[in-house]
């Protein structure tokens, strides 16, 4: 079977086997190769929480991003399952996704299922200036809003980065990238 996506595996604090590694390789290619082109990157996460595998599946396919995370006690259930919901991201937002990509890459994919329509409205702007600060206050300004998110200056670079609270309870931060 040839892959045409770029796939790296990362293992946190666990090793992984070439049999899963092989069974990766061959379930990305079989279920997502048909709506990416060679250009695809797709990058698996996997690290252990008690007793449970937690995989993160990231694929990047001409600036768009698509991501998955799943908690099982198996790593190719896990897989499966984070294949299946990015699936089914490309089949909610296909109209937009080919209109965004300029190719008809997600167009005949799903002939079978209709097209879902997402309706959303943006109910609120809202402007507010950023100071400067650390990431440590950025977290406890969200916490003290109790909010899931933080937009702020960082202090350090001077780039305006977001700090958000996660599903397993850590923080993270986004930072622009000239990529």
């Amino acid at each position: 079977m040839i892959i045409n996506m770029t796939v790296q595996i990362t293992a946190k604090k666990m090793q992984i086997s070439q049999s899963f590694t092989d069974y990766a390789n061959e379930r990305l290619a079989s279920k997502l190769d048909k709506f990416f082109g060679s250009d695809a990157k797709a990058k698996l996460t996997l690290s252990t929480i008690k007793n449970l595998i937690v995989l993160e599946l990231t694929v990047t396919y001409e600036g768009v991003m698509f991501r998955a995370e799943q908690s099982a006690e198996d790593k190719n259930d896990a897989l499966d399952a984070c294949i299946d919901k990015i699936i089914r991201q490309i089949r909610k937002n296909k109209t937009k996704l080919a209109k965004q990509l300029r190719d008809n890459s997600f167009a005949d994919k799903f002939e079978d299922t209709p097209d879902e329509q997402v309706d959303y409205e943006v109910i609120k702007y809202k402007k507010f200036a950023l100071r400067p600060m650390s990431v440590d206050e950025a977290i406890l300004q969200m916490n003290m809003l109790g909010h899931g998110f933080f937009m702020f200056k960082n202090a350090e670079t001077g780039a305006i980065n977001v700090v958000y609270k996660r599903a397993d309870d850590n923080y993270a931060v986004l930072e622009p990238s000239d990529e």
